[in-house]
């Protein structure tokens, strides 16, 4: 003991403090596991039973509004809402207008996505701050569907006495219009069945810099989309992969019938739209609301287009026809299902994202939170109930979202406010912008662009911070660029997955030392004060081991340890078979000698005399599933028939009395002596890390240096459990609870090569 502690004193990552280091299988002994009961089939069905309570939680879980409007503070909320909502609704009537234009369908149809969704929000959404409604990727992403699927060329009506054809927009407009209502309607089902099943964590696939990038590749497509309004040509509808730049070389080409009126028009408003913005925002703290330059910029193109007659002079195209009242709800036609279906999950998926991503920074911000399921499901109910009344599909909006919460919107109660401003115009003031010149619309889209646009400003961050995710951002821009927005979204999703598999391939290997008077362990490589503990090796690697990356981390291992291991297995395997032969040869000669000398073989017989023959039984069975991990040792039987176990070690060296060792076989034992494998990194292991695992056990204990895993999860421990890992060879005491514990177990002459015999009676525990 005084010989151990003298020892203790000269070796710091031994200290005092660790007095008793327990392998798992010894922790296991004192602080048993208790694995928690699953509950069965019939009490899953009997907690399930419908009673008023679980009903109320699940009335009020769908329902919101039932809990937070019974504690609305109107003396302290409702004038802010008031305000924020008639400030955004304001917003409302522009953007509807000009995003129905991004979706291909009459403009009518943006006031009713506009009031529907907005209005159902309300009841079932959990964000007090986001402004739901139109919002320009979703309106280009239905854009895209209604082109291909319900092209120009499919309404084009003869001419009589000619060749000639003519679009037919009435025609055009109602089957789009079915069209999109559907495409709507599909999209609420598969946002309403993911909210249902609990997969809410869909949008983590999304990554922010996935986002930017998708959103800003969206916003070119957009901008591209729009410039036909701007220069006043007609252009066909293209769809499918580089449509964007098949239209935009298009719109190049008829550059010299652009319509002066209408570029003049657009260039006008956009340097108003972006002057007046500017002023707001210098303004701010000055002003109670934002100016709401893009109302005032309609109603005033309004005015000049009808008292000038500017569609008649200088051929502007303008909205046309806008109806008045509300629309009886149409049922979908399914037969377009099968059309859209993948479109229609991915403008859910991208929607709600948008959505989430809005509703959780505000909700941060204001010390609330927001369910992500229950948010999805409101989205859900908002695109499904609205395809019943011709809208088209939703999302969260940025620039109505910041208004919203700027001008003192506190609640979904400013929704309400900005719905009903919609009511108001789609019954008795729509039909007054049937002058409004598109170009106008463009140009609110354009300069609603500039905050996406922005975002370009990621590539020098990103390069600075994380190449990887300036990576995923590039790949997604360039892969929604050129394959459209539909299949650039999988694109982007499976190479931002890839790069979490190469990421794990690409792991970092370290060695790691002890840092001086602390437990604590850090890469010899990159600092100076970790020092290698003498005889013993510590592996980490950055990420988790498993199929991918197995073997990789199986070769860094190897070269990490200084120890030529599949050399040395080698020439050891060569060195037994010699001795074997050596062997061999030697039987033949005795037994020719006993051959020529019979006599003097029968004197010297060696089973004529008792000499106490040991017999080593060695167990090396796999155990089987649910046996006991620990392990319990060899046992030895002498000629007497007593039976001596010997007590469990954690060496992974333990040789049978009979085996060579490398010494014996002239071969030069490793400086090392243990090695420990740090798993604190490791979240799970499979199959085929199992196995490797069992091989790096093997294949260091065949060069007699024992091998531990340090800083193993109890689900780490389980999964090795049901993979057959443990056995007599590979027990629990290699196991302990952190690297510092495995050191002190090994630097204090606990993992021996050779077992000690230990005589047991009935009564002895080991």
């Amino acid at each position: 003991m005084v010989m151990e502690q003298s020892e203790l004193q000269h070796r710091p990552w031994a200290s005092q403090a660790d007095s008793k280091v327990l392998s798992e299988a010894e922790l296991e002994e004192i602080a048993p596991r208790t694995r928690a009961p699953q509950p069965s089939l019939c009490s899953r069905l009997r907690d399930a039973r419908c009673s008023c309570a679980v009903a109320k939680a699940l009335l009020f879980r769908f329902l919101p509004i039932l809990s937070w409007l019974p504690r609305y503070p109107v003396r302290d909320w409702l004038f802010g809402d008031i305000i924020s909502g008639f400030s955004v609704g304001i917003m409302h009537l522009p953007q509807g207008l000009a995003y129905a234009l991004l979706a291909g369908v009459p403009p009518v149809t943006g006031l009713y996505s506009s009031f529907y969704p907005v209005f159902l929000y309300f009841l079932f959404g959990t964000s007090r701050h986001i402004s739901v409604g139109p919002f320009a990727v979703i309106s280009i992403m239905i854009g895209s569907v209604t082109a291909s699927l319900m092209p120009n060329s499919n309404f084009l009506d003869p001419v009589n006495g000619t060749n000639e054809t003519v679009l037919n927009e009435t025609r055009r407009d109602s089957a789009r219009v079915e069209l999109v209502a559907t495409l709507t309607i599909l999209v609420g089902i598969f946002q309403i069945a993911l909210g249902l099943l609990q997969f809410g964590f869909v949008v983590t696939y999304l990554s922010d810099p996935l986002v930017r990038g998708y959103t800003t590749a969206a916003a070119i497509q957009v901008l591209a989309s729009q410039l036909k309004y701007v220069f006043g040509v007609e252009v066909a509808e293209q769809s499918g992969p580089l449509s964007m730049f098949t239209a935009f070389t298009e719109i190049c080409s008829k550059l010299p019938q652009t319509n002066v009126g209408t570029l003049v028009t657009s260039l006008i408003a956009m340097a108003t739209i972006v002057a007046v913005k500017m002023l707001s925002a210098k303004l701010s703290s000055k002003l109670p609301m934002p100016i709401p330059i893009e109302l005032i910029t309609i109603i005033v193109s309004t005015g000049i287009s009808y008292g000038a007659g500017l569609k008649a002079k200088f051929g502007i195209a303008v909205v046309g026809d806008i109806p008045s009242g509300m629309k009886p709800p149409v049922a979908p036609n399914p037969s377009y299902f099968g059309q859209m279906v993948g479109n229609a999950f991915a403008i859910a998926v991208v929607s709600y994202a948008i959505c989430i991503s809005l509703g959780k920074i505000f909700a941060l911000k204001h010390g609330y939170k927001v369910n992500s399921n229950q948010e999805l499901i409101a989205m859900g109910i908002c695109n499904f109930m609205g395809g019943f009344f011709q809208c088209f599909s939703i999302s969260g909006s940025m620039s109505r979202t910041l208004v919203q919460e700027s001008t003192g919107g506190n609640s979904q109660v400013a929704g309400v406010v900005a719905s009903i401003l919609i009511l108001v115009t789609i019954l008795k003031i729509g039909q007054l912008f049937q002058a409004l010149p598109k170009t106008i619309l463009a140009a609110i889209v354009i300069v609603n662009l500039m905050g996406m646009f922005r975002q370009f400003t990621d590539i020098c961050t990103l390069w600075q911070s994380n190449r990887i995710d300036l990576l995923i951002w590039l790949v997604t821009f360039v892969a929604t660029l050129l394959l459209n927005l539909d299949m650039g979204l999988g694109v982007s999703v499976a190479f931002a997955l890839l790069t979490v598999i190469f990421r794990t391939q690409l792991a970092h290997y370290s060695i790691l030392g002890h840092v001086s008077n602390t437990g604590i362990y850090r890469d010899v490589a990159e600092y100076n004060t970790a020092e290698e503990i003498p005889g013993v090796k510590i592996f980490r690697s950055s990420a988790t081991v498993y199929f991918a990356n197995a073997e990789l981390y199986s070769e860094a291992l190897k070269e990490k340890s200084g120890i030529n291991v599949d050399y040395l297995i080698g020439k050891k395997k060569k060195a037994l078979k010699k001795q074997k032969q050596q062997q061999e040869k030697k039987k033949r000669e005795e037994a020719k000698k006993k051959e020529a000398t019979p006599e003097l073989s029968e004197a010297s017989d060696p089973c004529s005399a008792d000499l106490g023959f040991v017999d080593v039984e060695m167990e090396t069975k796999t155990q089987e599933p649910g046996s006991d991990c620990n392990g319990s040792g060899p046992a030895v039987v002498d000629s007497n028939g007593s039976r001596t176990e010997l007590e469990p070690q954690a060496s992974g060296t333990q040789k049978t009395f009979n085996e060579p060792t490398l010494e014996s076989l002239g071969l030069k034992k490793p400086d090392l002596h243990s090695l420990i494998l740090d798993f604190t990194s490791v979240n799970f292991v499979d199959t085929v890390c199992i196995k490797i695992l069992k091989n790096i056990f093997r294949d260091f204990r065949e060069l007699e240096v024992d091998v531990f895993l340090a800083g193993c999860h109890v689900s780490i421990i389980d999964q090795l459990e049901k993979g057959n890992f443990f056995n007599q060879t590979i027990t629990k005491h290699h196991l302990f609870a952190s690297v510092h514990d495995a050191i002190a177990y090994v630097t204090r002459g606990q993992g021996q090569s050779m077992p000690r015999p230990v005589t047991l009676d009935s009564s002895t525990k080991l």
